[in-house]
């Protein structure tokens, strides 16, 4: 059954974990993520992942991608590098609970953003599927995964954030919560409720709502904390001993899907 009252209204990319995002008129969605999706990160000496939890700045650098290579964008520097470089020696890291095999991108672009986080730090990629892997105990199911902090994609719907800056004073943004797409809906946080869909050829699965922490409170036009939305959150979308807002799906077949393409459930 089609259902008109569901249609892409935006859609995301963030190539590098806890970077400004990158909005798209088309993306391809494949199992690990969009492509370019979450593929990098920034680590440090140790190889520990490095976030905004801890660098509410790092919303400041923005990437662009053209012309198969990247570019990134602090202040008035700026930075390229090919978006299939690395120097192959595989570095073993940890997102969370999860082993990632990643490289090492070059030296030169890790020395640039050392100079710029004031630390010294590595700009490291994940290549192939399956180099982190992602079980769900619940659901006892292993997935393929991108650098994202838990699933592949992050799906809200228009009316959850209407719905959240009704209660909020200073009305906030869908870029707060960082989300691959965007959808038109008709009743907050229904699209928790979703379960298997398509977007044009593209077949997702709800896994389950997100719990939301700190990042959520990063102005990202500024990269200062605050105190919302997550005080208000909550308010009305705590669980146990979570906040959600937004939803995690994975992709069960590969597709191009579009700004302006229905959801077909």
């Amino acid at each position: 059954m089609m259902s008109t009252s569901y249609i892409v209204k935006e859609l995301y990319i963030y190539p590098i974990k806890s970077l400004a995002g990158i909005s798209c008129k088309s993306a391809r969605a494949e199992e690990m993520g969009f492509e370019n999706d979450r593929r990098w990160m920034l680590v440090d000496e140790f190889n520990q992942f490095i976030t905004q939890r801890e660098y509410p700045f790092l919303s400041q650098f923005y990437p662009q991608i053209s012309d198969g290579k990247m570019s990134i964008t602090y202040l008035d520097k700026k930075h390229e590098f090919f978006i299939d470089e690395n120097l192959g020696t595989p570095i073993s890291s940890m997102v969370w609970d999860d082993k990632s095999e990643v490289v090492e991108v070059n030296k030169t672009t890790s020395e640039w953003f050392t100079a710029q986080l004031g630390f010294t730090c590595k700009l490291v990629k994940i290549i192939n599927s399956g180099d982190r892997k992602h079980t769900n105990s619940k659901l006892d199911t292993t997935f393929n995964v991108s650098l994202a902090d838990g699933y592949p994609y992050l799906l809200i719907g228009s009316e959850s954030l209407d719905n959240l800056n009704e209660k909020l004073q200073e009305k906030i943004t869908v870029l707060r919560f960082r989300p691959n797409i965007v959808i038109s809906t008709a009743v907050a946080h229904e699209e928790d409720t979703f379960e298997a869909f398509q977007i044009g050829n593209g077949k997702f699965k709800n896994i389950k709502p997100c719990g939301r922490c700190i990042m959520v409170n990063n102005d990202p036009s500024k990269g200062v904390v605050k105190k919302e939305p997550l005080k208000t959150l909550s308010k009305y979308r705590k669980v146990d001993n979570s906040v959600f807002f937004g939803t995690n799906l994975v992709c069960l077949e590969n597709a191009i899907i579009n700004v302006g393409d229905a959801i077909v459930f």
